[in-house]
């Protein structure tokens, strides 16, 4: 059974979407520890991130680094932490997620976003992406 992940990717399930390449895909999380979390993952599904081949692992990591990038720009931060943690959905994920302070990158205190709000920073981070 496919992951919920992989339903968004192949569109089953909507997403503000922020970039995607042949391997990755980069969307916003729905239940954001701050304004402007997103996700990266590989397209191809894969449980770990020990799993993944050094190639796919390399790809995802400067995936990542060029949405952190775009994401850095485009909020207001101290800076963008990157973590991967993966007990959530069985699917390798990169969680970015801007930092002001370290109650962010907890997962225990959540943003509320509005959709409007949604689409707005994911429309600026999509802006920015090199």
């Amino acid at each position: 059974m496919p992951t919920i992940f992989t339903r968004i990717i192949e569109g089953e399930i909507p997403c503000y979407k922020i970039a995607e390449d042949d391997d990755n895909f980069a969307f916003l999380d729905i239940n954001p520890n701050s304004e402007g979390h997103t996700l990266c993952v590989p397209k191809k599904e894969v449980d770990k991130i020990t799993e993944l081949s050094q190639a796919d692992y390399e790809s995802l990591m400067r995936f990542s680094r060029k949405v952190a990038l775009a994401v850095e720009e485009s909020v207001d931060c101290l800076r963008v932490g990157l973590t991967v943690i993966g007990l959530e959905v069985p699917h390798v994920h990169v969680h970015i997620i801007p930092l002001n302070e370290m109650a962010d990158a907890t997962f225990q205190r959540k943003a509320a976003l509005s959709p409007e709000q949604f689409e707005a920073v994911a429309a600026t981070i999509r802006s920015k992406i090199q």
